[in-house]
């Protein structure tokens, strides 16, 4: 198939798909059908390791969506799909492209569908395949636009066509279509500038053999100068970051019990300053051990100030990760606290991503490159996992157990709740739960999310 097949296929399936429906189990559809479409169609040459990884993450990320349908498994579905068309075309080209690709493409989409040549076929194309685009197609689409610009400005010409009963809603018809073809062009159909094939080897993970030269960063300042100013601020830091520990960790841990809502404000305060410190650390890490300065032959002392840096700077994430733990075993769990726990493990994972950039002498775009595939991951574990069922099932162990907190505020808890409330015999609590759950059961099948049809 070419490249129009794959855009008026795929732009009919969201017609029939997202017609009178709700978001729900037909996006999970949608979402597998672009993904064996693309693995299909990707070149031998272009199917790595990666891109099956990514076409597995694409089709769990569509099946997760069908099951939750919540913004989470969305976000995975999107960023997954995304990945994989991108990499089906570019097996070489950084991820970190994918973003300026994706806003030029949307901006350019407009112009790109009228250079027809570019997309659609220039000969050998059927007889039946021009006369259906030349004499329905084209025609159609014109008598739509205009059919509703003519609409809005005269009620008498609207009321020639309103007076008549039609099952269908040709509005929305016709906002899906365009919404359909327009995802569809723009992902089977997207154009990278030779801009960004150029400067492509920017973003690489290893220095090229030109650049591994020992010379000064900054022409007002000699190698000698940069690196006796990199071994004075490590030492200087090392002993500030000794001394920070100590008191943090006997404010957090020997000092008198709080309230609760005290306790809980200077746990988020104490937590953004750890993940602040992580974040400058690995900046003054990176302004330091940048371009040739990494091959400088002298620099064996500030290497080693830098990494018992990056250690101590663990030491303080797993003492922030140990007073959240602790939070959690005294007030149950949140979505905030495990967020919480997320944040400082990506923290733990960036330095040591930093250790290994010094280690290995990469290039600071390594920590970037890098980063990106585990908040990648972090989000697909985020929509791939019952979070909220977990917190209910966790805490309903509590005898301070908040049944309504946990009912408006916590999603997909219904099944945890649901045997909450036959063990506390709650017919109440038990009621408004059913009538949910059959709200949600209730929807058209293309509507329906998958995890609410498992609930007896």
């Amino acid at each position: 198939m070419k490249t129009h097949h794959y855009i008026f296929i795929t732009a009919l399936l969201f017609v029939i798909l997202f017609y009178d429906q709700n978001v729900g189990l037909n996006l999970g559809i949608l979402g597998i059908v672009y993904a064996l479409l693309t693995l299909f169609r990707t070149p031998e040459k272009n199917k790595t390791r990666t891109l099956y990884i990514l076409f597995a993450t694409s089709v769990l990320s569509s099946i997760a969506f069908a099951w939750f349908g919540d913004f989470a498994s969305f976000i995975s579905v999107a960023s997954s799909l995304l990945l994989l068309g991108f990499k089906s075309k570019n097996r070489r080209l950084k991820i970190l492209f994918l973003i300026p690709v994706f806003i030029v493409n949307c901006c350019t989409s407009f112009c790109r569908f009228f250079s027809f040549d570019e997309w659609l076929p220039k000969k050998n194309v059927p007889g039946l395949w021009q006369k259906t685009f030349a004499f329905i197609l084209i025609p159609l689409v014109l008598v739509s636009v205009f059919f509703g610009i003519y609409s809005a400005g005269s009620d008498h010409f609207a009321s020639l066509f309103t007076d008549y009963e039609l099952d269908i809603n040709l509005w929305q018809l016709f906002c899906l279509s365009v919404l359909g073809f327009f995802i569809a062009f723009n992902y089977w159909n997207y154009a990278v500038e030779k801009l960004i094939y150029k400067n492509n080897h920017f973003l690489d993970n290893e220095f090229s053999k030109d650049s591994r030269v020992s010379k000064a960063t900054y022409s007002f300042l000699d190698l000698d100068a940069e690196r006796m100013s990199g071994v004075i601020s490590f030492v200087l830091l090392n002993i500030l970051l000794v001394f920070f520990i100590i008191t943090y960790n006997y404010e957090q841990f020997y000092e008198a019990v709080k309230t609760p809502v005290q306790l809980s404000e200077e746990t988020h305060e104490r937590v953004n300053a750890v993940i602040m410190s992580i974040v400058m650390a690995i900046l003054v890490i990176m302004f330091y051990f940048k371009s040739g300065f990494n091959f400088d032959p002298k620099a064996g002392l500030l290497k080693i100030l830098a990494k018992i840096w990056i250690f101590l700077n663990a030491i303080l994430v797993v003492s922030a990760a140990l007073k959240n733990y602790e939070y959690i075993i005294n007030y149950g769990f949140t979505y905030k606290r495990l967020g919480v726990l997320a944040f400082l493990l990506l923290s733990l994972i960036g330095l040591a991503l930093t250790f290994i950039k010094i280690h290995k002498q990469k290039k600071n775009i390594f920590l970037v490159n890098s980063m990106i595939w585990y908040f990648y991951a972090t989000i697909l574990v985020c929509s791939y996992f019952n979070w909220g069922g977990f917190i209910t099932s966790q805490n309903m162990k509590r005898k301070d157990f908040a049944v309504n907190y946990h009912l408006i505020t916590i999603n997909f808890s219904e099944k945890a709740l649901l045997k909450y409330a036959n063990e506390k015999n709650d017919q109440k609590l038990k009621k408004t739960l059913q009538d949910k759950v059959k709200n949600e059961t209730n929807k058209t099948f293309l509507s329906k999310v998958m995890y609410y049809q498992t609930i007896q």
